[in-house]
């Protein structure tokens, strides 16, 4: 009854908070939204005894959304509210629906599959971390490595077009060119 009550609670809070942070107008505002709905989800972790994940879930995942905070708050004028450019919006539709097709088939292939099967040696008295490392390496070894290839590809892809706004590149300009353009930039602050 207990694990009823609070899987309903923690699913409702969850959805709340994502809703705020993809409906809000205010940078902070879904920051924080997006912060608290991951420590939600962390909180299905622990119903279901899967401690490690759960910790791991609020470390690793809201720690990454408080440096996205950090920087929301240190780069975004948080007095205005954001505008954003609508694209074809055929074209988004159609793609994040091959997205979302193709991530399900691809996590839910070792689930559905009825010829993978995980030999992987069952340890009497092994804790939670070492069980969901034998299963993650064995049954799901393909997901993860799948997953593992979509953030390198997102962080490269990230760096380029961070790349691309940069005017100038300071690793090829000289002493003296940069201790220029360090002093225009002084002045223009003092202006």
């Amino acid at each position: 009854m207990f694990e009823a009550i609070a899987f309903y609670l923690f699913a409702f809070l969850t959805i709340s908070m994502f809703f705020i942070a993809v409906t809000t107008s205010q940078a902070l505002h879904a920051l924080t939204a997006l912060a608290a709905g991951m420590i939600f989800i962390s909180a299905f972790f622990f119903i279901l005894g899967a401690d490690f994940l759960g910790a791991i879930q609020i470390v690793v995942y809201s720690g990454a959304v408080m440096a996205l905070y950090a920087f929301g708050m240190m780069f975004f004028d948080t007095t205005r509210d954001i505008k954003e450019k609508k694209g074809n919006s055929a074209i988004v539709f159609g793609l994040s629906t091959l997205a979302a097709i193709l991530i399900v088939v691809i996590f839910a292939a070792p689930m559905v599959s009825g010829t993978i099967e995980a030999l992987y040696p069952v340890v009497e008295g092994a804790g939670n971390t070492q069980q969901v490392g034998l299963v993650l390496f064995t049954k799901y070894l393909v997901p993860f490595e799948v997953a593992a290839v979509m953030l390198l590809v997102a962080m490269v892809a990230g760096i380029v077009l961070a790349g691309k706004k940069m005017d100038l590149s300071l690793t090829l300009m000289s002493d003296d060119e940069v201790m220029k353009l360090k002093n225009e930039q002084n002045k223009k602050v003092l202006l």
